[in-house]
């Protein structure tokens, strides 16, 4: 079985797929001043609820935006798992041309999240990724990774406005009743939601300007299911893109 692994600014997200099929996931936070042994236990205990033996894990790939954290998790796949696990990162065979100025400065999850769409899709595409960061990226009808943007994540958002205006409350983040909304919390959240969903309209569209073609666009992390509705250029929502990116790329690798 194949164990992979997504380092978040935020989050890790781990999945467990057996051949092609993704047999559990799990979601944990991003802690860079954990042990190796916290984590692993960490890990153990996600194992021994979902009734798998660790020992089943016959491989690992690790996609990480957030270095520090390699010095977890490399000691914590040899030491629990007896492996060497395969870091996304130059080098590594993703079958995508990057044209990028330096395709270094890539984020891993960037190029994760364009095979997986390009491999399922097989056209022009526009991902938009919702994490600490949300970021857009365009592949060709190629499959060539051409680039993108990157903007504030709507947490950032909805944090920095609660902690440089004293009078107002931190907020869930949920859809509002309306736009015009009748109290502070209902005014924030509609100011956050739809303000969002006009940058996501407004970058896509812009996007859209430059390239040939009309790119389906597709929707990945933890808040797409969220703030994907209130948007008029999200097609798809896939949870599970870079969870399944990372088994093709290990599948071009072991090859």
């Amino acid at each position: 079985m194949l164990l992979v692994v997504d380092v978040g600014n935020t989050n890790t997200v781990l999945g467990l797929f057996d051949g092609e099929d993704l047999v559990h996931d799990w979601r944990i936070r991003t802690v860079v001043d954990h042990t190796v042994d916290e984590y692993g236990m960490l890990i153990y205990n996600l194992y021994k609820s979902s009734k798998i033996s660790s020992k089943r894990i016959s491989d690992i790939i690790i996609s990480c935006v957030v270095p520090p954290m390699l010095n977890i998790l490399e000691p914590l796949c040899e030491k629990y798992f007896h492996l060497k696990p395969l870091i996304v990162g130059p080098g590594v065979k993703t079958g995508m041309p990057i044209y990028y100025d330096n395709p270094k400065e890539v984020g891993a999850d960037r190029i994760v999240n364009a095979v997986a769409a390009y491999e399922k899709y097989k056209r022009d595409l526009i991902i938009v990724d919702f994490g600490t960061a949300t970021t857009f990226d365009y592949v060709s009808v190629k499959g060539e990774y051409m680039g993108g943007c990157i903007a504030p994540g709507i947490m950032i958002s909805s944090e920095a406005l609660f902690e440089r205006a004293a009078k107002l409350p931190r907020v869930e983040l949920s859809k509002p009743r309306a736009i015009i909304a009748k109290d502070t919390v209902s005014s924030m959240q509609a100011g956050i939601m739809y303000g969002y969903a006009g940058l996501v309209d407004g970058i896509v569209g812009r996007m859209m300007g430059e390239v040939k073609g009309t790119p389906m666009v597709i929707a990945t992390g933890g808040l797409a299911k969220i703030v994907a509705p209130e948007t008029k250029t999200i097609e798809v929502v896939d949870d599970m893109l870079t969870l399944e990116g990372l088994r093709i790329i290990h599948l071009r690798n072991k090859q």
